[in-house]
């Protein structure tokens, strides 16, 4: 089996070593991920500038890596465009650092490269490690990640159907193993901050705390992990409210003419 690997912290990042260095008892592994953190850039394409692509030395032995100047899923797209000859049989993307539930996924680039592979009709598996510091530890998470690729879930799954994977900051023997689960409800409390440069014009960041949410609320991703379990969420690219649509059935929308 031929496995891509990219990710949104760059292509250097821990997460990111350490995903590529579990999938190598897998088959073959390729690394082409952004050169530098692309985190939240959700799921960008780089229409109106050149992306470069080169070579880099990677610390794991036996694993060829690319750095790309573009998002996660210009690095993913490159790849399956033909810029890895070889054919790919697998996209993993992480190991993120900080966890990518409920409404997270609309920001994330982690999650965006396994979007932009099952666009190409390729399987492909989101992990995140639900923690931001910057001394996480990834070697629980690796094999978690190493585990849900052999089980195969993905070749059961319809098209255009992701797994996003929540995992817990905590030592393998004590995550207490897999739940199925919906996206939570996330909160967030961003803030504008405004700051004067030094000619006295205002800039802005966006701050704020980091976002919380819902844990109470059984069978979602973010119950699961405070729970201490591996979060397994299904995620499918057709974003269509079915429910919803029935009821605008009967707001007569139909029966309306168009005015001129």
């Amino acid at each position: 089996m031929h496995i891509l690997v990219s990710n949104d912290d760059g292509v250097m990042a821990p997460g990111i070593i350490a995903l590529a260095q579990a999938m190598l008892p897998l088959g073959k592994v390729t690394v082409v991920a952004p050169s530098d953190n692309q985190s939240a850039t959700g799921h960008r394409k780089t229409m109106h500038k050149p992306l470069r692509v080169k070579r880099i030395k990677f610390p794991v032995e036996g694993v060829a890596a690319y750095s790309t100047s573009g998002s996660p899923s210009d690095s993913v797209a490159v790849a399956l465009l033909g810029y890895i000859d070889e054919p790919i049989d697998l996209i993993v993307s992480g190991i993120n650092r900080g966890p990518n539930q409920g409404q997270d996924l609309t920001y994330s680039g982690t999650v965006s490269a396994a979007f932009e592979a099952v666009i190409w009709r390729k399987p492909a598996l989101a992990f995140s490690l639900c923690d931001h510091s910057e001394d996480a530890e990834y070697e629980a998470a690796a094999t978690v990640a190493r585990q849900v690729a052999q089980l195969k879930l993905y070749e059961r799954l319809p098209p255009l159907t992701l797994l996003n994977v929540n995992i817990p900051p905590l030592p393998l023997e004590a995550i207490r193993g897999f739940k199925i689960t919906r996206q939570g409800l996330r909160q967030y409390n961003d803030e504008l901050v405004e700051r004067l440069d030094p000619s006295g014009r205002p800039y802005y960041w966006i701050g704020g705390g980091a976002p919380t949410g819902d844990v109470t609320e059984e069978g979602t991703d973010l119950w699961a992990t405070d729970q201490g379990y591996v979060s397994i969420t299904p995620i499918h690219l057709d974003m269509t409210a079915y429910a919803v649509m029935k009821e605008m059935e009967t707001w007569g929308l139909g029966e309306l003419t168009l005015q001129t």
